[in-house]
């Protein structure tokens, strides 16, 4: 797997002045530190720091920073943006040791939604997680795991144990078959709907009269309820 690589200057002072500096010169301040090494302050060139993060997946991709000429592999643990102009405007990176391994949160991405009776019939896909930390060699992190939906009916649940992981991968849960997806019913809506059809609680049925009153009413005319012109005429 080849690293994308970012030249980089040492910085030789710390702070928030010199972080001031660096920025009003057309750079992102950063740190690089783990391993078991001090940490070690450069600075980033910002429009070729800027076109990585646009490219997606910015702290899940493992980077060779040319600090003067010594490379070294890091992965990036924190991006800070400006919060008003949603710039970069420092980075924490992490190195990489000679084990090679790293902790990396990889996107889950869902496949042949079309496939799923359970979809099909109306149910809703909840996501439960929409990453999965790993551990795994810097040199192997996958883009992405792939959850076939095909043939999964509603109350269905998809777990890690269905993520078919590469050798040298595994979750960093370890103690239970996590959760990564549900397939439920629209059970709110299907209430809702019986709430609506069902009369109301201790509404009375209507009389027949009454009934017959709201035909004439609805038809425009003065006609009263049978029972009405019976008592009507009795008086007469």
């Amino acid at each position: 797997m080849a690293q994308t690589e970012l030249k980089a200057t040492a910085r030789p002072r710390a702070g928030k002045g010199a972080a001031r500096q660096a920025r009003s010169e057309g750079k992102v301040p950063a740190v690089i530190y783990g391993d078991g090494q001090p940490p070690e302050t450069i600075a980033l060139d910002y429009k070729e720091l800027w076109q990585q993060v646009l490219k997606g997946h910015f702290t899940s991709t493992v980077f060779e920073i040319n600090v003067d000429g010594t490379k070294k592999h890091v992965i990036p643990r924190d991006l800070q943006l400006d919060p008003i102009k949603d710039k970069p405007i420092h980075v924490d990176f992490l190195r990489i040791g000679k084990r090679g391994l790293i902790r990396v949160e990889v996107p889950v991405r869902f496949i042949n939604e079309g496939l799923s009776p359970g979809l099909k019939r109306g149910g809703v896909l909840n996501i439960v997680r929409h990453e999965i930390e790993v551990t795994c060699p810097y040199d192997k992190i996958p883009p992405h795991f792939e959850v076939d939906l095909a043939g999964l009916e509603i109350g269905r649940s998809i777990h890690i144990s269905a993520v078919s992981l590469p050798d040298g991968m595994t979750p960093t849960i370890k103690d239970r078959d996590f959760t990564i997806a549900t397939i439920a019913g629209r059970v709110k809506q299907e209430e809702e709907e019986a709430a609506t059809a069902a009369p109301e609680e201790g509404a009375a049925p209507a009389t027949a009269g009454e009934e017959a009153g709201d035909a004439a009413k609805a038809a425009g005319g003065d006609a009263k309820p049978a029972d009405a012109k019976g008592r009507d005429e009795k008086k007469k």
